[in-house]
C-alpha cells in the first residue's frame, strides 16, 4: 500500500494563496499577453509590406508594358497593360486558393520583369536633331580635342540652324568649373549642368540629357520605363544656356565654385571619358537613377573618391544648397540671398548673341574664396 495521504480538500490554502500573491501560471500570463501583442503587431506590417511589394510590382509591370521600349513613336500598348492589371487584381483578390493567385502572379512578374531587361538601348535611332550628333574626345599629352561640340544658331527653341565644332583644349589651363541649375517647373527638381572655364573666358558646358527620338517627347513617368537613351550634350556656353534662358524660359541660376583646377581637370577628363563610352557603348536614361545629376557623381568621384549619393541628388533642386553646405559655394552670405543673385536670366538674354557671352553673364556673380584643395 502507498504510504503517500491522499490530499485533503477541506485543508486550507497556503498563506500566499489567501493573501491572493500570484502562482508561476498568473505571474506568465501578462508576458503571454505581451508576446501575443507584439505578434499580432509583426503580423501586420509584416502583411502591410507585403501589400505595398505585391501591388507596387502590379503597378510597375502595368507602366513597363505600356511604356517601355517604344521606338519610333509606337502608340502604348494599351491591351497588353489592361489586360496585365485585370490578371494581377483577379489573381490575388479573387483566385482561391491564394497562395496559388500569389505565384500565379509573380511567376507573371517575373515574366515581364525578363522581358523589360531585353529591351536594350542603341545609337542608330531616328533621333531629334538636338541630340543627332554625339561628341566624343581625343587626348594627347595635356591637350585634348572635342569632336562635335554643339554650337547652334537658334531662332526659337524648335527653329534653329545645326552646327558642330572641333574645339582643342589645354588641360593645364583650365581654371574653374561652375554649377548650373535649370528649373522648369518644380523647385524641387533641376536641370544641372557643368561649365568649365579656361584662361581668355573660354567656356564648354557638359549636359546629360535624354537622347529623344524625333517622334519623342520627354515625360517624366516614361523616363522610368527604357524609353530614352542617355546622351553626353557637350556645347558652347551660349548654345546650352541661352537655349533654356531666351528661348525656353526656364529659370537658370549659375553658382561659381571653388574647386581648385587640378579638380576641375580630373572632372573635366572623366566626363569626356564618358562621352566617349557612351558613344560605344549606349546607355538608357532614367528619370531616378541614371540622369542629369545622378550621372554627375562618377565623375565628381575621379577628382573626390569619398563623393557619396545624397537625397539632393535625387531631388537635384537641392544640389546646390548642399554644395553650399560643403563650402564649395559663396559662404559671405546666406544661401537663400546667393540664390536669388545667382539667376542670370536677364543677364543671358541682354547678352543674347555677343560673342562674350560666357562673361556678361558672370559679372554680377558672387565669387568664392579658393580652395587649397
Amino acid at each position: 500500500m502507498d504510504n503517500q495521504t491522499e490530499p485533503d480538500p477541506q485543508a486550507p490554502l497556503p498563506a500566499s494563496a489567501q493573501a491572493g500573491e500570484p502562482t508561476s501560471g498568473d505571474a506568465a500570463k501578462p508576458e503571454q499577453k505581451k508576446r501575443g501583442w507584439f505578434r499580432r503587431i509583426a503580423r501586420f506590417v509584416g502583411c502591410a509590406i507585403l501589400i505595398v511589394v505585391i501591388f507596387s510590382s502590379l503597378a510597375w509591370s502595368t507602366l513597363a508594358l505600356y511604356y517601355a521600349g517604344l521606338s519610333g513613336g509606337r502608340p502604348p500598348r494599351t491591351l497588353a497593360a489592361s489586360g496585365f492589371a485585370l490578371f494581377g487584381i483577379v489573381a490575388l483578390l479573387l483566385a482561391r486558393p491564394r497562395k496559388l493567385g500569389l505565384i500565379a502572379f509573380s511567376l507573371a512578374f517575373v515574366g515581364v520583369l525578363i522581358w523589360f531587361f531585353t529591351i536594350l538601348p542603341a545609337n542608330n535611332r531616328d533621333w531629334s536633331p538636338d541630340v543627332a550628333v554625339l561628341p566624343y574626345a581625343t587626348f594627347e599629352g595635356d591637350f585634348v580635342t572635342i569632336h562635335n561640340i554643339r554650337n547652334f544658331d537658334y531662332r526659337s527653341e524648335t527653329d534653329f540652324t545645326p552646327a558642330y565644332e572641333d574645339r582643342t583644349y589645354d588641360l593645364r589651363k583650365l581654371k574653374s568649373l561652375d554649377l548650373v541649375l535649370s528649373f522648369w517647373g518644380s523647385p524641387l527638381i533641376a536641370h544641372t549642368i557643368a561649365c568649365f572655364g579656361f584662361d581668355g573666358g573660354q567656356y564648354v558646358d557638359m549636359s546629360i540629357e535624354t537622347r529623344k527620338e524625333r517622334t519623342e517627347s520627354y515625360s517624366a513617368v516614361q523616363g522610368f520605363f527604357r524609353q530614352y537613351e542617355l546622351a553626353y550634350v557637350i556645347a558652347d556656353e551660349r548654345d546650352v544656356l541661352r537655349l533654356r534662358t531666351n528661348y525656353r524660359n526656364e529659370d537658370v541660376y549659375l553658382f561659381r565654385t571653388n574647386t581648385p583646377p587640378e579638380r576641375a581637370r580630373a572632372i573635366f577628363a572623366d566626363y569626356l571619358k564618358g562621352a566617349n563610352k557612351l558613344r560605344e557603348h549606349p546607355e538608357f536614361y532614367n528619370a531616378l537613377t541614371t540622369n542629369c545629376t545622378t550621372n554627375m557623381l562618377p565623375h565628381l568621384k575621379a577628382a573626390n573618391p569619398a563623393a557619396r549619393l545624397r537625397w539632393e541628388l535625387l531631388l537635384n533642386g537641392y544640389s546646390a544648397r548642399l554644395a553650399y553646405d560643403n563650402g564649395h559655394l559663396d559662404s559671405s552670405m546666406p544661401y537663400e540671398q546667393l540664390f536669388v543673385r545667382s539667376h542670370i536670366n536677364d543677364a543671358a538674354k541682354a547678352a543674347d548673341q555677343d560673342p562674350n557671352f560666357s562673361l556678361r553673364i558672370r559679372a554680377n556673380l558672387p565669387a568664392p574664396k579658393p580652395r587649397d584643395r
